[in-house]
């Protein structure tokens, strides 16, 4: 039976248990996005009117000055290096990413320099940035930072994000306040965070969110900060802002997007998922050969996930967890887990992007895989 498009193209049905990741297409749109974006890419209009007006609207959400839809959240990341390193002058956007010397150098905490699917320092290199790595990969100290910065520093670049390390870094208001003592801007990258307004009343200059994350929007993005800022920002449309220009279809589907969110009941949404991770943990403890406990988000959001582990004490498991997570991604549907402690005999499941029936069939496909 066909399920869906990509079932009637003669791919596997995936069962998301993974979370709103790019490799499996981040998230699914609701049928309000859906026609806004449609009706978006069934019109004409100005692009660059289109950028400034959404823009406006985008701000009113955040509570920043201005703001720049993009095509996602490191395209935001990219071209708010370039819009800090050119300022804004033709010349020097045309160039990019070719900034010999210019002032060009962003500071961030080593610990923060992730990989997130990309490297963090190739998005900045591609905005004709230099990456300055402050510290050490489990500690940083504020002097770190202090001493990281020349007079060829541009900008100091805060990552929040459960990829990073969650111990030992200096504070983002220690950071935030080095920046501001410095005279710099302070950039925060908070792709996947699910407030949009937290991160600019905190006073970061420049804020760049995915749209397709937390939203929930057709693939897009946007960064949000001063009007002096965006303006460079926007520029950057006309040097390598072309290879990640932003569909009209995309903006669309994203100020709904931006309206549905604030319609939505955030608290009674993560209980029901913290439910359903529950039900993951409770089930998956009955099956001989695995563990599964309940955890929550490494970087502190309201998510609740089942994390998964080969139970060592039981007899005659000749599972490893790396064998496993390899037969739940084999079939149709293939059932992909969060792999980020594989290395260390866990996975976890993020009960977010399941949809009906989903949370029995991993229960049921990991029954089969241990033997029951």
């Amino acid at each position: 039976m066909v399920h869906n498009i990509y079932q009637g193209m003669g791919l596997s049905r995936v069962v998301n248990a993974s979370g709103r990741v790019t490799k499996l297409g981040v998230s699914t749109i609701s049928d309000r996005v859906a026609s806004a974006a449609a009706a978006g890419a069934q019109s004409y209009v100005v692009i660059d009117d289109l950028i400034d007006r959404a823009g406006k609207m985008i701000a009113a959400h955040t509570g920043a000055e201005d703001a720049c839809p993009t095509s996602c959240a490191s395209a935001a990341i990219a071209m708010s290096v370039a819009g800090l390193v050119t300022k804004g002058k033709w010349t020097a956007v045309a160039r990019m990413p070719d900034s010999t010397g210019m002032a060009n150098e962003i500071v961030l905490q080593k610990g923060h320099s992730i990989d997130y699917g990309a490297p963090m320092p190739t998005m900045i290199r591609l905005g004709g940035g230099v990456p300055v790595e402050a510290g050490t990969a489990n500690e940083v100290h504020p002097e770190d930072i202090e001493e990281a910065i020349t007079d060829k520093t541009v900008a100091l670049l805060y990552v929040k994000s459960h990829h990073c390390v969650q111990k030992g870094m200096v504070g983002i208001e220690a950071m935030r306040d080095i920046a501001h003592r410095h005279g710099l801007p302070f950039v925060v990258d908070a792709a996947a965070e699910e407030d949009f307004r937290k991160y600019i009343a905190l006073g970061a200059d420049l804020v760049c969110y995915s749209g397709a994350k937390a939203l929930e929007a057709t693939t897009s993005g946007f960064v949000c900060g001063k009007e002096e800022l965006i303006g460079y920002v926007k520029k950057q449309y006309r040097g390598i802002g072309r290879a990640m220009k932003v569909g009209k279809e995309q903006i669309t589907g994203l100020l709904e997007a931006l309206d549905q969110y604030e319609e939505i009941d955030h608290e009674a949404r993560a209980e029901i998922n913290k439910e359903a991770a529950g039900y993951l943990v409770e089930k998956i403890e009955t099956i001989s050969g695995l563990r599964a406990t309940l955890i929550q988000d490494e970087a502190g959001r309201a998510i609740w996930r089942c994390r998964v582990a080969i139970d060592q004490a039981a007899p005659n498991v000749r599972k490893t967890m790396y064998q496993v997570n390899e037969e739940l991604r084999k079939g149709d549907p293939t059932i992909w887990a969060r792999t980020e402690f594989l290395n260390l005999g866990m996975i976890d499941f993020d009960p977010r992007p399941l949809v009906q029936g989903d949370k029995e069939l991993i229960v049921g496909k990991l029954k089969k895989i241990m033997g029951e």
